[in-house]
């Protein structure tokens, strides 16, 4: 009876922490009620594409790309930079507009 339990305070545990980090790590690209973009900081490497490029399509400054992205290494035009390959989406090669805002760029 008290290992039946534990094994079932056990797994509600795990299924709290699992919703916890889901619930934290949100790239939702979706409105406010004034109709505005809703970017927060988004924990981890990018793996929503479509948030990812809604948010570049919004031609950020490099400081709101870092607010936004921070786990991400953001590299900037001229910087240098070893060129290893990477598959996780960590490290985001920016290209800059006239007024220094990033209108593109690629993973690498």
């Amino acid at each position: 009876m008290v290992r039946r339990a534990l094994v079932a305070v056990g797994v509600l545990a795990l299924v709290v922490s699992a919703a916890a980090c889901r619930t934290g790590a949100t790239q939702d690209a979706s409105a406010d009620p004034t109709g505005e973009p809703m970017f927060g900081p988004v924990e981890g490497y990018v793996t929503d594409m479509e948030a990812f490029d809604a948010f570049i399509a919004q031609r950020p400054t490099p400081e709101q790309f870092r607010d936004r992205y921070p786990d991400v290494s953001l590299l900037l035009p001229g910087a240098l930079a070893t060129k290893e390959f990477r598959t996780n989406n960590s490290r985001y090669f920016a290209r800059l507009g006239d007024d220094g805002h990033i209108v593109g760029g690629r993973f690498m």
